[in-house]
């Protein structure tokens, strides 16, 4: 293609603009906006309730707390985690973030604001592409789901924009019950209670969730992306039954310090190989979800990407 296309391209859009007296749209972006490293969390924030870590929308205000340039990328591009191709860092390196919409803005807006704020403070660069890859499809089992439907008046799962598995909405965390355990509110989920169970797992319960979401959430336990191909298109509770082992590596991903082995802060590098999977009889993780009537199958499947061509791990100043 001749090098003056793009440059004739330019030209005639300049000048249509020019002759119907008007300029080309501004691009969405916040009115004002702080960016900052996150610190670090640690289980003394978690049982306190002090746990800032998400996104909210509320008054014209974006909170973000304790998200990964990974979390960012993907909730600007609305794709899942999975989809992102690029530097290990970028899952490791956590902001927090608080901007002011434009008057009249709304909250649908935000990924695009989300976007010129990446590119404007981190020199975000990126291209798209399609590479097939090892998924694990969730589907239902032979003898059909075994699911009890979310009760009717429980919270919703819309609210927050860019809902995804991804951490953007806001996350509260609530002290220990009397009997130990503590409840995880999201606006993907509603209330999620995590108690400990016999020898030694971690039961968790969720009062609502879509199986996208499900799918989403078992991805962080197994070693590659989750598709949902149940056709399962309701809300539903949904329990799994976790060993320790299982959430401290979550936790790790995730940045949060756990006691016990290995509890150094980690990211999407620590992650094997896909093509290294284990068998999925021989993990709780499968388990659990046959007991639901469901299972997790390995495929290959073509995956939609964004890659990483140019990222700054520090942001420009405020």
């Amino acid at each position: 293609m001749p090098s003056s296309f793009p440059t004739s391209i330019s030209i005639a859009a300049l000048f249509s603009a020019a002759a119907f007296g008007q300029s080309p749209a501004a691009t969405p972006a916040f009115e004002v906006a702080s960016v900052k490293p996150a610190g670090p969390i640690n289980p003394v924030d978690v049982a306190s309730g002090k746990l800032h870590v998400g996104m909210s929308i509320t008054a014209g205000r974006v909170d973000i707390g304790f998200l990964s340039l990974a979390n960012l990328i993907a909730i600007a591009y609305k794709v899942k985690p999975y989809q992102l191709f690029g530097p290990s860092w970028m899952s490791t390196e956590r902001f927090d973030v608080l901007a002011k919409l434009p008057e009249g803005a709304t909250k649908e807006e935000v990924p695009e604001m989300l976007k010129t704020l990446l590119a404007e403070r981190f020199k975000l660069a990126i291209h798209k592409d399609s590479k097939e890859q090892s998924v694990f499809a969730l589907l239902v089992g032979k003898n059909g789901p075994k699911l009890k439907e979310a009760e009717p008046d429980a919270p919703g799962t819309s609210g927050e924009v860019a809902a995804t598995s991804t951490g953007s909405a806001q996350v509260n965390i609530s002290r220990p019950d009397s009997k130990g355990g503590v409840v995880v509110s999201t606006g993907q989920t509603g209330p999620m209670r995590m108690e400990m169970g016999p020898n030694g797992t971690m039961r968790m319960e969720m009062k609502r969730a879509t199986m996208a979401v499900f799918a989403d959430m078992l991805a962080r336990f197994v070693d590659r992306p989750v598709v949902d191909q149940t056709g399962l298109s309701g809300n539903y509770q949904v329990s799994l039954d976790l060993p320790m082992d299982v959430i401290r590596g979550m936790a790790r991903n995730a940045g949060v310090m756990m006691p016990g082995p290995s509890a150094a802060v980690g990211g999407d590098a620590g992650r094997a190989p896909a093509d290294a999977a284990s068998d999925p009889s021989e993990s709780s993780i499968f388990a659990s979800v046959q007991q639901m009537g469901l299972k997790l199958e390995p495929r290959k499947l073509p995956v939609d990407l964004i890659v990483i061509d140019h990222l700054e791990k520090t942001p420009s100043e405020n």
